[in-house]
């Protein structure tokens, strides 16, 4: 299949969505890709409404047009985005780029070829404006009025050369329901990177995760960098990340997340639309990146939050008042090697941080051309546990976890003298940058005896299972009531099922399941409380909501689930007006709380 090509390229009679009644909808059959071009104008019934919040600068955006760019002529799709001539130091940067990407390091892999990485909903669609969904089963809950917002990787250029799932720009998708109307809005997030290449016309810096793979490679891609800072094409102080993870709520701001760079901070207009403010230092006292996975106290409203990097101290802790205030750092010097250190977990007394496996990977990057993080076969994981308010690293604990590699974590508690982690152990963690439909995740139960130091883990399910959540409320204090996606392999979700991970004994704890059918593939679950305020309410008392797509008809819907019935029946089913990718981490946002922003 050529994953560039302009155009869907048949239609065919009407086939019925698997996940509701007959609904006669023509069926596209997707044999190609292309990048979908918003309209010149918003439909009628979403022309956008004016809104007393405060605007930020305009930045101008690239002509767009409603004809679709034709993928395989490169040159067109940069002539589309290009906002100046470039300057003589340009043209011989990008010749060098091209016989670096054709010649040198030309992406031959599978996991790095990006007609395979961005086939099929994993190819990038352009910004669409607030447009007006249609609601084709149901209808939506009181609750859900707010926004739901999901982040993911979406390259604003064709990759000259090798590309790997992680590197595209974020962009965000996000359904605003007021009233039991819904609005899709997809926008960029405008970090300096995006900004500045879109002003130029072609990318400045190389994919991180896919262009240092081998010592040729990073030599000749390093100095390219480094030769275009250097004659002022781009100022790494500025930012070098892509803000595409995840969001985060919390000292009543919305930010965007990638773990290479700060936080950006967002705003959501009263029609839908998805502005950027800029990227946050919280006053200056964050300096350089934090994960994409802070974890916000629902009692306090603190977040607590990491860095970590290849150069001591390894691992950084630090967390966030209520109001958003970044208190000091504890740097964490007994981690003693570079980890893929993607999630964490908080309890009510400490923070649980894994020390995995997978790690920066220099040897094999050189020798191999393996990509530079990569599994360490002869490293012991370790879990380590220290205060939640601690100022330094001399009560931090490490305990020894022969096989236990996790990249999220889902939730922890305290239990007397000991401490319960719930997480999706990797159990193929060799193959989890380069091979990820190779990878199968098992849910366990960890349980970490402080008095006696002994660990015992408990698997939940045999399924494979990750980007689980659970009701937020309970962040750091005991929960029942897991919503994990179904790996058909990953990165693919063919379903979603819920866990009861109280029971104690050893046996398959799905409680409730929904696959979306054949060529339907969704992304990570979220849950939302029908009544959030109130705390007598049951765990499971809400909704799972998340997106899905249908790669036979080529059309996106936004669903709600309920999340007591034992087949998540479908509460509503939006019809989205163009397709969202496939793509990482959502938040849903109350209507409330995007009043404060």
């Amino acid at each position: 299949m050529d994953a560039f090509s302009s155009s869907f390229l048949s239609t065919f009679p009407t086939q019925n969505f698997s996940l509701s009644p007959a609904i006669a909808t023509p069926k596209l059959s997707i044999s190609s890709v292309r990048i979908e071009e918003r309209p010149s104008s918003p439909p009628p019934a979403s022309k956008p409404t004016s809104t007393k919040a405060p605007q930020p600068p305009k930045t101008p955006s690239p002509p767009l047009t409603t004809k679709a760019r034709d993928y395989n002529n490169a040159s067109t799709f940069s002539a589309a985005k290009k906002q100046t001539d470039p300057t003589l130091p340009a043209v011989i940067f990008n010749a060098l780029d091209d016989i670096i990407n054709n010649f040198i390091d030309p992406p031959l892999r599978p996991s790095v070829d990006p007609k395979h990485v961005l086939s099929n909903n994993f190819a990038p669609v352009d910004e669409l404006p607030p447009t007006e969904c249609e609601i084709i089963q149901g209808s939506l809950p009181p609750c859900l009025d707010g926004a739901y917002i999901r982040n993911g990787p979406n390259p604003q250029y064709l990759p000259r050369g090798p590309y790997h799932l992680f590197d595209g720009d974020g962009m965000l998708h996000s359904v605003r329901i007021s009233k039991g109307r819904a609005v899709l809005c997809s926008r960029y997030v405008k970090t300096y990177k995006y900004t500045i290449e879109r002003d130029a016309g072609y990318p400045l810096l190389p994919n991180v995760f896919s262009g240092f793979n081998g010592l040729t490679a990073s030599a000749t891609r390093g100095a390219l960098s480094a030769a275009r800072v250097f004659t002022g094409q781009y100022n790494p102080a500025n930012g070098i990340g892509l803000a595409n993870t995840s969001l985060a709520f919390f000292g009543n701001q919305l930010y965007a997340l990638g773990e290479s760079d700060l936080p950006y901070s967002l705003r959501l207009t009263s029609n839908g639309d998805i502005q950027t403010l800029g990227r946050h230092d919280f006053d200056g006292k964050l300096f350089m990146s934090m994960t994409a996975h802070p974890k916000i106290d629902p009692e306090t409203g603190e977040a607590f939050a990491f860095r970590y990097g290849p150069l001591p101290p390894f691992l950084t802790y630090f967390r966030f008042d209520a109001n958003g205030t970044k208190q000091p750092d504890v740097p964490i010097f007994s981690m003693v090697t570079p980890s893929f250190l993607h999630d964490f977990a908080i309890t009510k007394k400490y923070a649980i941080f894994v020390d995995i496996q997978i790690g920066m990977n220099p040897i094999d990057m050189i020798t191999k051309g393996a990509s530079p993080v990569g599994l360490d076969p002869s490293k012991v994981s370790r879990i380590g546990v220290i205060p939640r308010y601690a100022k330094d690293e001399t009560e931090m604990r490490w305990f020894d976890v022969p096989g236990f590699n996790i990249i999220h974590a889902i939730n922890a508690w305290d239990e007397e003298d000991a401490i319960v982690m719930v997480a999706p152990n990797i159990l193929s963690a060799e193959h989890t940058m380069e091979r990820m439909e190779l990878i199968h995740a098992s849910v366990e139960k960890v349980r970490i005896d402080l008095k006696t130091g002994i660990v015992s883990r408990q698997p939940i399910s045999t399924r494979n299972l990750d980007f689980a959540v659970f009701n937020p409320a309970y962040v750091g204090r005991k929960n029942k009531y897991v919503y994990a996606a179904v790996g058909d392999p990953m990165p693919k979700i063919s379903g979603v099922v819920k866990l009861d991970v109280s029971n104690v004994e050893h046996k398959e704890c799905i409680v409730a399941s929904r696959m979306f059918g054949p060529g339907c593939y969704g992304g990570e679950p979220f849950f939302v409380a029908r009544e959030p305020e109130n705390p007598e309410a049951d765990e499971d008392d809400g909704y799972v909501v998340t997106y899905v797509h249908d790669e036979k008809a080529g059309e996106s819907r936004f669903l709600v689930m309920d999340a007591k019935s034992p087949r998540f029946d479908i509460v509503a089913n939006v019809r989205l007006p163009r397709r969202v990718p496939y793509g990482f981490h959502g938040l849903f946002v109350k209507e409330s709380d995007l009043n404060k922003l």
